[in-house]
């Protein structure tokens, strides 16, 4: 029996009925070899963290863009809080921990620089909308190590494409996920809008800390045990606690995500982004070979897309000012 073996038989011992077994995934587009070692959801969690749109991620905006302190989330940073309050959800339920953690870690791959704001800069200028979860699985199936993909199951990318709205996926890990994602994203958030001095403590109403509590860790707690008590069989929250959560969500939308504090930069964002995607749809050739492959099979549209999209904040800005701003003369 090899390790993989091994591990599918403690899968079969020991997870609920209503996780989903390594061994009965769906698989792959392109059918592959079984691992020895690995079962499919550890290999995929394995792709995702050696490639190179997860380690792009540090250098993405999370909601304040490009900030200076070294204490505030990344897109990186979100993604490791999602996957570890996924990965608590499910040891917690008897689900399988490896297929949530692969989609925790791959679900905003496909995010564009500066955060939101890049992402609705670009749904205004690709012919039929911008979004970020679905660029996430273009870029594991089509992106990826020179254009052939990670080749992922079937359950990670269901889980990938669904974590932020619509359809929930099919498993229950996945939609751990969704949970996680909002879980994270909201309680960090406001934690790092405190820090920036835009929101205090006190600011979020009782009706929300009453049921959730008043600090960060308390908040989270109570989301997760709210998860865990309902069950594997449906994943979701008491009414009292799904009411609290929903609030907090509207507290956030109407507050922090607004504030003109953290969004100030954000106005450059859409000028920064239409200039680029003007620049490079007219001359595409400045882009690199990769994405001239992609405008020669999808067209010039889908190409610059999928470059500007795949840049940190860093490097579009870098770009930019390369392009627009003029150069001091080093002479000869």
């Amino acid at each position: 029996m090899t390790a993989r073996e091994r591990t599918e038989e403690i899968e079969r011992q020991t997870l609920s009925p209503f996780a989903a077994l390594s061994e009965a995934s769906r698989g792959r587009a392109v059918p592959e070899e079984p691992c020895p070692l690995r079962t499919c959801y550890q290999r995929d969690r394995d792709r995702v963290i050696h490639c190179k749109a997860f380690r792009r991620l540090k250098q993405k905006t999370q909601v304040f863009l490009s900030p200076e302190g070294d204490h505030y989330r990344t897109r990186l940073t979100h993604t490791l809080e999602v996957s570890q309050i996924a990965r608590t959800i499910a040891r917690a339920l008897r689900l399988n921990e490896d297929l949530t953690e692969a989609v925790a870690l791959a679900h905003d791959l496909g995010h564009t620089p500066f955060g939101h704001a890049g992402e609705r800069a670009l749904n205004r200028l690709c012919p039929g909308g911008f979004r970020h979860y679905e660029q996430s699985v273009r870029v594991v199936t089509k992106l990826e190590k020179g254009g052939t993909g990670l080749n992922l199951t079937q359950e990670v990318l269901n889980g990938i494409v669904t974590h932020t709205r619509g359809a929930w996926a099919t498993t229950r890990e996945g939609r751990i996920v969704r949970y996680a994602d909002h879980i994270a994203y909201m309680n960090h958030d406001i934690e790092d809008a405190v820090s920036a001095g835009i929101l205090k403590n006190e600011d979020l109403p009782r009706e929300i800390t009453h049921v959730l509590g008043e600090t960060k860790s308390q908040r989270i707690t109570a989301l997760i045990a709210a998860l865990v008590a309902h069950g594997a069989e449906e994943i979701g929250m008491d009414a009292e606690t799904a009411a609290a959560y929903d609030a907090l969500h509207d507290f956030m939308y109407s507050t922090v995500y607004v504030d003109p504090v953290a969004k100030r930069e954000e106005q450059k964002v859409d000028g920064l982004i239409a200039a680029l995607y003007e620049h490079f749809r007219e001359a595409p050739t400045h882009m690199p070979q990769d994405f001239l492959y992609i405008m020669w099979h999808e067209g010039v549209d889908r190409a610059v897309t999928d470059y500007i999209s795949g840049m940190s904040d860093e490097y579009a800005t870098r770009v930019y000012e390369e392009l627009f701003v003029p150069q001091k003369w080093r002479g000869v």
